[in-house]
């Protein structure tokens, strides 16, 4: 099928959030590449009206929480100096404006400091990695009850809303990182209840074996951008994605490196 219908829709969908029936019911033949190829158009669009290409995140690299979502493997998508937003001491507000469906989840990111190469090799790996930092990611879904197909999500920019991230930690100065991160704990609050808990491993064996996913399936993107330094990397979430709304205090607790948790008042 021809993405560019499809690319309109999305379009008009982010300058006017709502719900509509999932594209895979409505658009014949619609893929996972086919939802990329409309995403890019999404992006060409966003990069015309000034919006500047922050990073990545990836998404249901949690084999844990597929069937729960209809999914049957991880995605990425761009993110973007608007959607970006940096914790001051690990403590952040975030707007939810915008957003449909809205949904949070605890995350390791990386800033890149040079392209990675494409190896599942976890050391070489932390080579093209400045700093590590706990993230949370907002995700959204503009399609009912979040019923929808991974189709829908490679299109909708991987179902990506906000990247809040926490302070980072130089990798130069955490021994042992790779070998830790499979092993490290988080725990999810809401308003000091105890929501969810994940570990490292989650993310596809390990958050730097994630990050390889990124760069395998990007490699095969030829006209998608290649990573490069700079660039922040969201490797997707630790434990399930639960439903946030304006008003709500969300923190979280996190073991396994020089980092700990972060708290998010939402508006």
């Amino acid at each position: 099928m021809d993405a560019t219908k499809l690319a309109k829709e999305l379009i008009d969908l982010h300058d006017r959030p709502r719900q509509v029936a999932p594209f895979s019911s409505r658009f014949p033949g619609l893929t996972a590449e086919t939802g990329y190829a409309a995403a890019r158009q999404l992006h060409a669009h966003r990069l015309a009206q000034g919006w500047v290409l922050a990073g990545r995140k990836n998404g249901f690299t949690n084999r844990g929480i597929w069937e729960r979502y209809g999914v049957n493997g991880p995605m990425w998508g761009a993110v973007y100096d608007r959607t970006l937003v940096f914790s001051k001491e690990n403590k952040a507000v975030v707007s939810l404006a915008g957003l449909e469906q809205p949904r949070i989840e605890p995350e390791i990111c990386f800033k890149l400091k040079a392209a990675p190469a494409r190896t599942r090799n976890p050391a070489v790996l932390l080579e093209s990695i400045e700093w590590i930092a706990h993230s949370i990611e907002i995700v959204q879904c503009h399609h009912p009850e979040w019923k929808m197909a991974l189709a829908d999500c490679t299109a909708d920019n991987a179902l990506h809303g906000r990247l809040i991230v926490g302070t980072p930690v130089a990798v130069e100065n955490i021994a042992g990182l790779a070998a830790a991160l499979p092993l490290l704990k988080v725990s999810l609050f809401k308003n000091q209840k105890k929501i969810d808990q994940g570990v490292g491993a989650n993310v596809l064996d390990s958050p730097l074996l994630s990050l390889a996913f990124l760069v395998e399936i990007l490699a095969g993107q030829k006209d998608s951008p290649p990573l490069s330094a700079g660039e922040i990397i969201s490797t997707g979430t630790l434990t399930d994605a639960h439903p946030v709304k304006a008003g709500e205090r969300w923190s979280t607790d996190l073991h396994g490196f020089a980092a700990r948790g972060m708290e998010i008042t939402f508006t």
